[in-house]
């Protein structure tokens, strides 16, 4: 396992829409071990494999205190509610924005053994989802604000109690 650096806005691997993953091998195997490593290293909950420069549709997360979910071709299949949270990305440091997001999502995909599997989520789980899906659609947190004025700086200690 490797930790693997992380890219930055602007890199453009995070504005592009990854890949379709065909098949679970050796490499995507690796792939997500690097991820895991690279995303407590950070440290963050959730990490897309292009923040890492593979546009592939792979994301894992890791919230405190739960079972790490690992996604490869995931996607957002219903999204109920609407809540307002504060949001922040590994390839933003340093700031944080205001935006909305699902109070729960339903999302499927694969697991690390290519079965199929579907996951519903409420609160932090369904907005890391919905972060880590926009990253391999090409999309940031920033693209959902509704002003300039909900997007802000952040002081370093804040950002592990703010940052996604």
């Amino acid at each position: 396992m490797a930790v693997l650096p992380i890219r930055l806005v602007p890199d453009p691997v995070l504005r592009q829409k990854a890949k379709r993953v065909r098949s679970v091998n050796g490499s995507i195997h690796k792939l997500i071990s690097d991820m895991i490593e690279t995303m407590y290293a950070a440290p963050g909950v959730g990490l897309a494999a292009p923040q890492v420069g593979v546009s592939l549709r792979v994301i894992v997360i890791g919230l405190p205190e739960e079972e790490e979910i690992i996604l490869i071709n995931p996607e957002v299949v219903r999204r109920r509610g609407e809540r307002v949270v504060n949001e922040g990305c590994l390839s933003l440091p340093g700031y944080v924005g205001q935006i909305k997001r699902a109070e729960s999502v339903t999302v499927k995909g694969r697991d690390r053994d290519g079965r199929e599997v579907r996951i519903k989520a409420d609160e932090l789980l369904a907005q890391a989802l919905e972060h880590e899906i926009d990253h391999i659609n090409g999309r940031l947190y920033t693209d959902h604000l509704e002003s300039k004025d909900d997007f802000h700086k952040i002081e370093p200690e804040e950002i592990n109690e703010e940052g996604l």
